[in-house]
């Protein structure tokens, strides 16, 4: 998993950012929130993913940049099932900054330091031995376009995640990053704003990445295959709604293990959604844990049994 490792500093707002914001007044915006409460928590889109692929019994290889101050970070990881062979640790720079504040809506407002992120483009993924498939997921763009050349030269497959970075990718390094992809990740905002970057259809995204897999919050995920019918696959219902940072992160760490468990792409989302939804009830996107049972209830409630049997017999054996 190439892409960013964080800190995350995650803030509450118990009001509505909506009523705090004058839209004749955004030209020379000036605001504060008080926030009730403050969490520093463990992320980063790559340790995200690479944590709930490690909870699910695989062994993620880490790809990224960090500070002298990740040897913590770097335990946890160890400790959940990650191989950080693949982190590069700056001599100059601190581990990157996720500051994320998130009101009674779950609207977020967010700014990200991107610290030791910036010497990611030196990590050489020809030193990391076999790889099964790279997933190349927000990171410094400079990052992002070297590992993706890397994986069109040598032939090794690869996924595509752009997600928060398609504002500061140039339109073509997008156009790049999406040629020999087999898998292309984002949620509704982000397949609209990819689609106007690159100038490309839905049908021309589709044409080019073979598959395309989007989020729509509640609304559950869709996965298109080129020359197929769409799928749609609903959530499973949250107990509650405590934090929806890292939600996407966990989706991907699912359905990315179904998929090597050998489940089909419909039983794959919903264990990405299972995952998606412990997340969600959590604080913090490292937090959860996986209970078999539960999970095969939760399944079974959401998907039938038929879902709750074959995700459930995998989670069994390695949760």
């Amino acid at each position: 998993m190439s892409g960013s490792i964080a800190t995350d500093h995650l803030m509450t707002f118990s009001g509505r950012f909506s009523e705090q914001l004058l839209p004749e007044e955004l030209d020379h915006l000036s605001v504060s929130f008080l926030v009730h409460d403050l969490e520093v928590r463990r992320g980063g889109v790559a340790a995200n993913i690479c944590f709930g692929l490690g909870v699910l019994g695989l062994r993620p290889v880490l790809v990224g940049a960090v500070g002298p101050d990740f040897e913590d970070y770097r335990r946890w990881l160890d400790t959940h099932g990650v191989d950080t062979a693949g982190v590069r640790t700056s001599a100059t720079h601190h581990t990157a900054r996720f500051v994320c504040t998130t009101d009674a809506d779950q609207n977020q407002i967010a700014s990200f330091y991107p610290g030791a992120m910036s010497e990611a483009a030196e990590i050489d993924l020809s030193t990391l031995g076999a790889l099964d498939l790279v997933l190349i997921s927000p990171n410094d763009p400079a990052a992002m376009v070297a590992h993706s050349d890397f994986c069109r030269r040598t032939g090794l497959p690869f996924a595509a995640d752009p997600s928060q970075q398609l504002a500061s990718l140039s339109d073509e390094a997008i156009r790049d990053l999406l040629r020999g992809t087999s898998l292309l990740f984002g949620n509704t905002y982000e397949a609209a704003l990819l689609e106007a970057k690159t100038g490309w259809s839905a049908a021309d995204v589709l044409a080019i990445v073979g598959m395309r897999i989007t989020t729509h919050s509640k609304d559950g995920i869709a996965i298109e295959q080129a020359g197929a019918p769409a799928l749609e696959v609903g959530v499973v219902p949250a107990l509650t709604v405590v934090d929806p940072t890292g939600v996407g992160d966990a989706f991907r760490a699912g359905f990315l293990a179904g998929r090597s468990w050998g489940l089909s792409q419909e039983r794959s989302a919903q264990a990405g959604a299972l995952l998606a939804t412990l997340c969600l009830e959590s604080i913090g996107p490292q937090e959860y844990v996986v209970d078999p049972p539960a999970a095969r209830a939760r399944l079974a409630d959401a998907y039938g049994a038929d879902a709750a049997a074959e995700i459930g017999d995998h989670l069994a054996r390695v949760c």
